[in-house]
Order: C-alpha cells, then sequence, then structure tokens
C-alpha cells in the first residue's frame, strides 16, 4: 500500500493528492498520474497540476515525482485547475494524457495531450469536449475507452451555469450526460449523443453526474450514472454511443459517490469498484466530510445472454471516519490489479476524503 499523503509543511503547501489513472509504459514501469494542488486550499477549483509517479516493480512502491501539465501561469490564459486526468495508449504508439482544465467555476475544458516519447514531453492540447452549450463539463478520472472498433469515447456530465443576481457565475448542480467520441486516434472530436437526463418526476439534486461506461460486446454500451437518489443509474447503447435506452436504477445502491466499471484485458472479466451503503436519515456522521463514501468495495462480473452476472462485493476498506472515492484500476493479471482512490480521514491532519489518494495491490 502506498500513499500520496498531502504536504502542507512545503512551501508552497501541497494540501490535496487526489483522481488518478495508471499507464504501463514500453520499459516495463508503470506510471500513476494524478491531481497534485499546490498552494493553500484543497478546493475543487484550486489551483492544481498533473503530476506523475512511477513505479519499477508493479506497483509495490512509487517514486519519482514529475509535474506533467500545469496552468499557465499567464492571468490572460486564465487556466486555475487541472485535474481528473486518464491515461491511454493511443493506436498510433503515442501515450495520451486526457484532463479537465478549468477557468473559473463555471468554465472547463476536456483536454488531450500526446506524448511520443513515454511521457518525457507532450504536445499541444486537442479539446475534446466542444463547448457546444454554455456550461460546466465535469470527466471523472479514468474514464475514457476504446471500443472494439477503435472509437474513443468520453462520458461528459454537463452543469448549466448563471450569473446571479449578485454578479456572480452560480452553478446547477443537476447534471446531464452526454457522449463525446473519436474515430480518428484522437485527432478530431464530437458529440454522438443527445443529452441524456433522470427520468420525469424523478426529484435530485444532482441529476446524472459524474457518468462512466464500458463496452459489453462489440458495439455494445453499457453507461452508469452518480445520483443523489440511493442508486446509481444506469443506460445502453446497441449502435456504438449514438443512442440510449431510458435512464433507470441500477441494481448498484450508493451515496452520491461514483462507480467504476473496468475489464480486466487478461481474462475478459469485469470489475466494478464502488461504495455501496447511501446515505439515509440517522447514519453515523465520520467526524471529517466524506459524503457517506465508505465502506469501498469491489465485485467481479461476466457478461452473457442474460445481462452481467456480478459475484457478491468484496470490502476494501472500511473505516467509519475516512472516505474512499474516485477510483482507477489497472490489471496486472488475470488475478492482481493495483487500485487507487481518494482515501483522506484516516489522518487526524485530513479535513476530507478527497486531500490523499491510496495505491493499493489487490487479489482478484
Amino acid at each position: 500500500m502506498f500513499d500520496l499523503a498531502p504536504d502542507r509543511t512545503s512551501n508552497p503547501g501541497n494540501p490535496r493528492n487526489s483522481e488518478g489513472a495508471f499507464l504501463r509504459l514500453r520499459d516495463g514501469r508503470i506510471a500513476f498520474a494524478y491531481s497534485r494542488y499546490s498552494g493553500g486550499s484543497a478546493d475543487d477549483h484550486a489551483y492544481a497540476e498533473i503530476a506523475c509517479v512511477f513505479s519499477s516493480d508493479e506497483g509495490e512502491t512509487f517514486g519519482d515525482e514529475r509535474i506533467l501539465v500545469r496552468p499557465d501561469p499567464d492571468p490572460a490564459a486564465n487556466e486555475t485547475n487541472c485535474m481528473s486526468v486518464s491515461l491511454m495508449r493511443m493506436a498510433n504508439g503515442d501515450v495520451g494524457l486526457f484532463y479537465l482544465l478549468k477557468r473559473n467555476y463555471s468554465v472547463s475544458e476536456y483536454l488531450l495531450r500526446r506524448s511520443s516519447d513515454e511521457m518525457e514531453t507532450f504536445g499541444e492540447p486537442v479539446r475534446c469536449v466542444a463547448d457546444d452549450m454554455p456550461g460546466y463539463y465535469v470527466i471523472n478520472n479514468d474514464r475514457v475507452i476504446r471500443m472494439e472498433c477503435g472509437r474513443l469515447i468520453v462520458p461528459a456530465a454537463h452543469h448549466p451555469s448563471a450569473m446571479g443576481l449578485d454578479g456572480k457565475d452560480r452553478l446547477d448542480g443537476r447534471a446531464v450526460a452526454g457522449f463525446y467520441a473519436s474515430d480518428d486516434d484522437g485527432f478530431t472530436w464530437r458529440r454522438i449523443s443527445n443529452w441524456m437526463s433522470l427520468p420525469g418526476g424523478a426529484y435530485s439534486g444532482t441529476g446524472m453526474q459524474e457518468p462512466g461506461l464500458i463496452e459489453l460486446t462489440p458495439g455494445v454500451l453499457y453507461a452508469y450514472f452518480r445520483t443523489d437518489l440511493g442508486r446509481q443509474y444506469e443506460s445502453v447503447s446497441v449502435d456504438g454511443g449514438t443512442s440510449w435506452s431510458p435512464a433507470q436504477a441500477s441494481r448498484f445502491t450508493a451515496p452520491a459517490s461514483p462507480l467504476h466499471i473496468r475489464r480486466n484485458e487478461y481474462s475478459g472479466k469485469l470489475y466494478a469498484v464502488w461504495n455501496p451503503v447511501p446515505e439515509y436519515y440517522g447514519r453515523e456522521r465520520a467526524k471529517v466530510w466524506t459524503g457517506g463514501r465508505s465502506p469501498l468495495v469491489i465485485a467481479e462480473g461476466e457478461f452473457g445472454g442474460c445481462g452481467i452476472r456480478w459475484s457478491a462485493p468484496k470490502v476494501i476498506e472500511d473505516d467509519p471516519n475516512a472516505g474512499f472515492c474516485y477510483p482507477a484500476i489497472h490489471f496486472l493479471n488475470e488475478r492482481e490489479a493495483l487500485l487507487s482512490y481518494c482515501a483522506g480521514g484516516v489522518e487526524e491532519t485530513d479535513e476530507m476524503c478527497l486531500v490523499r489518494t491510496r495505491i493499493r495491490k489487490v487479489c482478484l
């Protein structure tokens, strides 16, 4: 187990390390990129860079931290925060670095930079999510997928924003979800779906937040969405992400915290990581803010003629005074994987669960 703990004694401070993604490099090392906050604030919109640490022993230890991307220091650029990274080996051999760039509380962009020298340097950004509807976009860490046909898909949540009477931007927490795709290895992108919302009549303060997806069989996609309704919601596309079934409640009970599903490329099995206990009246509160994100569990699934058959979940973490969320999964072989997830609250210096990230090797 390896913790990327915050360091408030440094100058400038490092109040938060969170939301990462893995990639194996050609020399055998495993890279882990994450959001490294620098300054005095751990807020989602505070100054943050994309940093990376490397492991030469299959994830037992990590070191050699390097900053990959940072906001433009020119005030005219209005760049404040880089976070929510995904890593992918591109079809031409490049390393693809996907991340959110925040310009203020109501404007964000999702970008792709490529490296042809195994993450030593990165080229100019390509915008993956077109700003075809004004507002704020959210894409979680470790979310970009490549379909069997080669199509890349980014699942995005859109939050409208408007200026209040006080002249400040106000963000609507109720999200709609859409999907952006590239059919040329990430050089050009377009939105391929209509915007999706919760069914009429569902009262929700979140809408369909933080979407993710997995390809079940060629051309068939399963998408899932964080809500505050006690469950993850789900939808299916049979045409590569263009049209989707109406969203409905899934079997995954949860608080307003993201589910993450990945396929093990060695075994073909699916693995889901999430928080299964919804927040409810009377639930005991942790000593720090966690959003009810404990325990954290993992389940194994297999897709067949009757859908996905899931095993009983196994507990990864269950400290009631900590929170565990925003997982990433990297499979080492058929039976081992590296998991990363936010794990704040276990130390007295952590003021919320998002400030530290843990990397753990698990047996599947």
